[in-house]
């Protein structure tokens, strides 16, 4: 039957051809390592986000007095919907911190210089809005603490010059976070930021395979196929090895790792997404103690606590993201191999050094 149907498309389509083009026609460097298979392990997370969030729409009402009832229903009644409401939850966070892996990976590996600096900013694009579905969804359950999180998230925008009151009113839907601050932040969460992720992730993956991949910087193919920005020219990988079936087994190595971790911690972690106060309904009348935002804002958080006044500490972040999403055009270094770039390498550990401990702080502050 499978034979039947394969052949019918293959005679109509050409299916066939597709599969010995793009996946075994698709050559990459044979000193590739595993650290390349975790662009593959996001779309399968982002993949597993999407769905589980179609699923908790069937249930979920986006209004300030039955969203935390839905929420709850879904927990506690609904089949299976504390297992998908988990996965999402811990799903949320997972992305986030592979999405770091990637991003280092690809920061160590000087995989952003020419000519794939669009491959870059595309993905650091990606990162900054995987932190905007993340904190927009954070309010959905209108709990204590998705409520107070969030109105110090968009309180901090309120030290922007000029627009900065115009800017939170905008977010909020009003002058405090409220039933029109859910509807806003739903719309965001599960219309527009999906789709504008998607787009993304097709540009991303466009670039990816117009350029080719970057060979690891280690070994006899460090300087394979040298940049000249004379004409087009594909960076490809004779004798290389082929993705399929070669690299896909790793590429399924490392989403089994993952998902390994990823139901350890939905299973005999729960509560890790969670604090005391995600368990409350929201009181705007009551402001409980200590709120503090997701993990990876810690060091955001942290930050515009220690500069005297928010727009100091909102002009240093902001200086920070922009030198990073313009790293490409910045370090022009042919050079590649981290140990012959003594400075970047001090940087880039000062810099993560510098974000655990911010966050660190963050969290025991």
């Amino acid at each position: 039957m499978l034979n039947r149907l394969y052949r019918w498309l293959d005679l109509r389509y050409g299916i066939g051809e597709i599969a010995e083009k793009e996946l075994t026609g698709y050559l990459l460097p044979r000193n590739i390592n595993e650290w390349y298979s975790l662009g593959s392990v996001l779309l399968v997370i982002f993949a597993i986000q999407v769905v589980t969030g179609m699923l908790l729409m069937i249930y979920y009402v986006p209004d300030a007095d039955k969203a935390f009832k839905s929420v709850s229903f879904i927990m506690n009644e609904v089949p299976f919907g504390w297992f998908i409401r988990l996965c999402h939850a811990v799903g949320s966070n997972m992305m986030v911190a592979v999405l770091l892996l990637h991003m280092f990976s690809t920061l160590m590996m000087g995989s952003y210089k020419a000519p794939r600096e669009l491959n870059w900013v595309t993905g650091f694009t990606l990162f900054a809005l995987v932190q905007g579905i993340s904190l927009t969804g954070y309010l959905a359950p209108w709990s204590q603490l998705s409520f107070w999180a969030t109105t110090v998230a968009t309180n901090s925008v309120s030290a922007i010059p000029v627009l900065g009151p115009t800017l939170v009113e905008f977010l909020r839907g009003g002058k405090l976070v409220g039933p029109a601050t859910l509807g806003r932040f739903f719309a965001l969460h599960a219309a527009v930021l999906p789709v504008v992720i998607a787009a993304l992730i097709g540009a991303h993956l466009f670039f990816l395979k117009r350029t080719g991949i970057s060979a690891p910087p280690f070994g006899k193919d460090e300087t394979a196929n040298p940049f000249e920005a004379r004409e087009y020219h594909y960076q490809g990988h004779p004798g290389g090895i082929p993705f399929f079936p070669n690299y896909a087994l790793q590429d399924l190595s490392s989403i089994s790792i993952y998902f390994a971790v990823f139901l350890a911690v939905v299973f005999f972690w729960p509560n890790m997404p969670f604090t005391p106060d995600a368990f409350v309904p929201a009181d705007p009348f009551k402001t409980p103690a200590h709120i503090k935002p997701e993990w990876y804002f810690l060091a955001n958080y942290q930050t515009l606590k220690i500069f005297p006044s928010e727009l100091l500490g909102l002009s240093v972040q902001a200086a920070a993201m922009t030198f990073l999403a313009l790293l490409p055009f910045i370090d022009r270094s042919p050079e590649r191999h981290p140990l012959k770039r003594p400075l970047f390498l001090t940087l880039v550990i000062a810099g993560i050094l510098l974000w655990i401990a911010l966050s660190v702080w963050g969290h025991l502050s």
